[in-house]
């Protein structure tokens, strides 16, 4: 395929994690010319698949769960072809483990918007009241200012068998300092919608098969020029315009009517953008991928509390962990680490007497921006100061956290921005 001509109308879209693919694909199949450039030799940013050779298999970089009510995603995987890719049960049950008790329940909410399921013992944590739920409607009254813990009781069960794990996923913050201006739309999207738009979900083959190679096929299909180890240097600003572009590939101009979509993280907008404010802190994130002697057909999905990860995901033959807010682990010996989540993974499928089999421990020191209140107001929104220049990414002001339905939200909004012409001059 012929790259675009560097001097035709075009849109640069800089990046190819989630938020830049979802805007590419938005474009190309409106009939926009499009140019994809990533700085990696890769597509997919945090959320793709790679070969481990020490496990011999393929693995995801980090475990995502994405939820049956995520509109923005599942619309994204519609247009790249990939809607049957992701699996999960049939209805929206959630099973959990204490593995400090060994006490196990299933969350269950019901069918209808209104939540009749918390009057039903059978199917909310034990030793909870219906009355204890309630507290979390202050969730939708909170300031930017409130933390999750400011508007939910930290005393009773619910916290630590809800309120708690839901906030470290979601946000990945704990309950004292994450946001609780991003937790309610999460809140609101999915469980406030009935259990049809809260069946958990996971790439059933793995994150590239389902949101990253499809996206690409997609947009050569389209015409679109992809070029990896492409990292953008410098932006040439001219007039409250882009007018080029510093690529490892080389000088670009971009003319009169031409667009870019900056979609990198936030450190990185934030080298190439003046003045503009982003969140500056990070929060990581830490997974365990074990490699069992047994395939498990389907998908197993476990909520994990009392202990160091949170949540329990069996695809296959692999057996993965997530640790949310994790940054006093990240620098953590791997083999130390392996051998802790090994001690919960076998508790929790009762394989306790089986050794540490192959693993691979992934660390993302950076995984999203600190959900924070004080970081809401420095999410940068998607029109930029520069006329031509569209901004996208999870730390963007979506007004959802920084997870797969962010990312995606903020590539769809800057493409209809262009669709629109409002990045025009």
């Amino acid at each position: 395929m012929t790259p675009p001509s560097r001097t035709e109308s075009i849109v640069h879209v800089i990046g190819a994690g989630l938020a830049g693919l979802s805007a590419a694909v938005r474009l190309a199949q409106a009939g926009r010319r499009v140019a994809l450039h990533e700085a990696a030799g890769h597509a997919g940013g945090r959320c793709r698949s790679f070969v481990d050779a020490a496990m011999g298999t393929t693995i995801d970089n980090g475990n995502h769960l994405l939820l049956s009510g995520n509109q923005a995603a599942h619309a994204y995987l519609r247009a790249i072809g990939a809607e049957n890719s992701l699996a999960g049960p049939g209805i929206a049950e959630y099973p959990f483990l204490d593995l400090a008790s060994g006490e196990r329940w299933s969350l269950r909410p019901g069918r209808s918007r209104i939540p009749w399921w918390i009057f039903r013992a059978d199917r909310r944590p034990p030793g909870t009241r219906a009355s204890d739920f309630l507290a979390g409607l202050r969730l939708g009254l909170a300031s930017e200012a409130a933390t999750v813990a400011d508007c939910v009781d930290t005393r009773g069960p619910l916290f630590r068998k809800f309120w708690e794990p839901l906030t470290v996923a979601v946000l990945n913050a704990a309950p004292g300092e994450g946001a609780a201006a991003l937790l309610w739309p999460v809140l609101r999207e999915t469980f406030a919608r009935g259990e049809a738009a809260c069946r958990p979900r996971i790439a059933a083959h793995g994150l590239s098969d389902s949101f990253v190679t499809p996206a690409l096929d997609t947009l050569r299909k389209h015409g679109a020029a992809i070029t990896f180890n492409d990292r953008l240097r410098r932006i040439v600003f001219s007039d409250n315009r882009v007018s080029g572009l510093e690529l490892d590939s080389g000088s670009v101009s971009v003319g009169a009517d031409a667009t870019v979509i900056l979609a990198v993280p936030p450190a990185g907008a934030a080298s190439l953008l003046p003045n503009v404010a982003v969140p500056e802190d990070s929060r990581a994130i830490v997974n365990a991928h074990f490699r069992l002697d047994r395939r498990h057909d389907g998908v197993t999905i476990l909520g994990l509390v009392g202990g160091m990860a949170q949540w329990l995901f069996w695809r296959g033959d692999v057996a993965s962990v997530t640790i949310s807010a994790a940054d006093a682990l990240v620098d953590s010996n791997p083999d130390h680490l392996a051998e802790q989540l090994w001690r919960e993974i076998a508790t929790a499928l009762g394989v306790e007497s089986t050794p540490l089999p192959p693993h691979r421990i992934v660390k993302e020191k950076r995984a999203t921006f600190a959900q924070v209140p004080s970081a809401l107001a420095k999410r940068a929104p998607t029109r930029s100061p520069w006329a031509n220049l569209l901004l996208a990414g999870d730390w963007t002001a979506t007004g959802l956290p920084a997870t797969i339905e962010g990312a995606i939200c903020s590539g769809h909004s800057a493409a209809e921005a262009v669709l629109a012409g409002a990045a025009k001059a």
